[in-house]
């Protein structure tokens, strides 16, 4: 691990492996650099990869400087870019990394980038009488304030029962079971400082980012789950139509982390929208 000190003096920490042109990698709510360790074998082959901890995120000692919003996370990536003198960088942003990459776009434009691959996210989680595509398709103010509530009293079962009791039923049931996967997540959320992360969605839920899709003048790579836990079909197309000629992968079978369930398919998908293989 390396890290650079972002201009709140907070220490953004990040592995960076691989040579060939620049691929910065943003991964989810709660989870850590170590999201893409799978894919780094293939991605280092023809990329310098940089995977960062977003702020607030990986069990870093919690940081004085600002909190974790959508801006301040897309402000810790322009000076990423700049710290290390990159160009022409091509970014995957998974959840709350694609929401931290529309942030980026809206603030400071597509001119330092070269294509983008979002993974399974809507513009707005949000809900509304005129908006059914975000979170379950029905995540109104009331049903957000019901879970920041539970964030507060208990933060890791809060996070587990947000991608539960969704829209992917294996997940309800294997919640139910008490599973050991869920077991092993409920311990590593337990283990993380639950201020910055909560701070963090609050932000997340707030954001609105429909209006950046169709200012996307770059290629697009869009990734969804058929069973995603928090998005149908019909968010995936939406954001694919918003998006100028954007390319669109439905990996079948898979939930909100479709790049997990079929690691090898998401390499070749993605070497070959990078044109790198």
């Amino acid at each position: 691990m390396t890290h650079f000190i972002a201009s709140d003096n907070t220490r953004i920490h990040l592995r960076i492996s691989g040579d060939g042109p620049p691929l910065v990698m943003l991964h989810g709510w709660t989870s850590s650099h170590q999201e893409w360790a799978p894919f780094l074998a293939g991605l280092n082959q023809k990329h310098r990869v940089y995977c960062w901890d977003a702020r607030g995120h990986g069990g870093h000692s919690p940081s004085s400087g600002e909190a974790p919003t959508a801006e301040r996370m897309a402000r810790d990536l322009a000076e990423l870019i700049d710290h290390f003198q990159l160009d022409k960088v091509s970014v995957v942003g998974h959840s709350m990394g694609a929401l931290t990459l529309w942030q980026y776009i809206r603030d400071y434009g597509t001119g330092r980038l070269s294509r983008l691959c979002f993974i399974d996210q809507s513009p707005k989680l949000m809900t509304d009488a005129d908006w059914n595509h975000g979170i379950y398709g029905d995540f109104s103010e009331d049903k957000a304030l019901e879970l920041m509530k539970l964030l507060l009293q208990d933060f890791a079962e809060g996070v587990l029962k947000l991608t539960a009791f969704g829209l992917n039923q294996r997940a309800r049931e294997k919640y139910l079971q008490n599973a050991p996967g869920w077991q092993r997540l409920r311990e590593a959320l337990r283990n993380q400082p639950p201020g910055p992360l909560i701070d963090c969605w609050a932000s997340l839920t707030a954001a609105d980012y429909r209006d950046v899709l169709g200012r996307i003048d770059i290629p697009a790579m869009l990734v969804y789950g058929e069973n995603s836990n928090f998005y149908g079909e019909e968010t995936a197309r939406y954001v694919a139509r918003q998006i100028p000629e954007a390319i669109l992968h439905i990996y079948e079978g898979t939930d909100h982390s479709p790049h997990q369930w079929q690691r090898e398919r998401f390499v070749r998908d993605l070497m070959s929208f990078l044109g790198s293989d």
